[in-house]
């Protein structure tokens, strides 16, 4: 079986590069019928569908599997963002329950640090699956931490020692948020192809689709523009033709 990255970029070369960021309030009921209806529908211009750790809490492990097992019989990756960060013991179990309900890749919070990240990643691919890691969140917020100027042998700030120990655990990719794309633009140069830029915060957050994919993102993780459209099909449609330009 080839690596949760190598499985994306060859469903990427006919699917787009857009991964659905399933992601509903509380005021949406049935969320396993509407998020298998979600796929059922846009799969054709997805590659990847992203849930996450608010819409997995009401759902049954085995409604869970069920969407994962959709997702994957109509071509997608299927990745559980629950930003995971906690002691080695805690994050094993973790991975081996997601690992069971049938995710490809899980996004985590680096702030555990380098050792217990590397341990993370040699435990995914073992199981021939992905970590991606957090470098530079979306919100307008999240400057006020991932900018941070830290010392940690010298002087730079968070997102560039994330982006370091990412390169140093060889995570499958880091997320780099949409609003930001002179950040974008230096991960992917330092980076080159040795991980993929995942960007969330397209369109109702206020990142363009088309300057964030020249700035070097790979894969756009496009959510409520996506959901709260009145033609998510359309629009799905039109942001998967932009993410082929490249």
């Amino acid at each position: 079986m080839v690596t949760f990255k190598t499985r994306l970029s060859q469903i990427s070369k006919t699917k787009g590069k857009v991964i659905l960021a399933n992601d509903y309030d509380l005021s949406v009921k049935n969320l396993r019928a509407k998020t298998i209806q979600n796929i059922k529908e846009l799969h054709p211009f997805l590659c990847g569908i992203k849930l996450n750790f608010h819409l997995l809490l009401p759902l049954s492990g085995k409604e869970i599997l069920k969407i994962n097992q959709t997702a994957h019989q109509y071509g997608l990756q299927t990745i559980a963002d629950i930003k995971l960060n906690d002691i080695g013991n805690t994050n094993q179990i973790t991975l081996e329950h997601l690992w069971d309900f049938g995710f490809d890749a899980v996004i985590v919070n680096p702030i555990m640090g380098l050792d217990s990240l590397k341990n993370l990643v040699n435990s995914a691919h073992k199981n021939k699956k992905g970590i991606i890691t957090l470098c530079h969140m979306s919100a307008p917020e999240s400057k006020l931490s991932y900018d941070m100027e830290i010392k940690m042998g010298k002087k730079q700030q968070l997102y560039q020692l994330f982006l370091n120990w990412a390169l140093i655990a060889k995570v499958d990719g880091i997320v780099v948020g949409a609003t930001f794309p002179k950040i974008i633009k230096y991960c992917s140069k330092k980076a080159g192809k040795n991980l993929h830029i995942f960007s969330p915060g397209v369109g109702t957050q206020g990142g363009n689709a088309d300057e964030v994919i020249s700035s070097g993102t790979d894969y756009l993780i496009v959510g409520r523009t996506i959901l709260n459209s009145k033609s998510p099909i359309s629009m799905a449609k039109k942001l998967h033709l932009q993410s082929i330009r490249k």
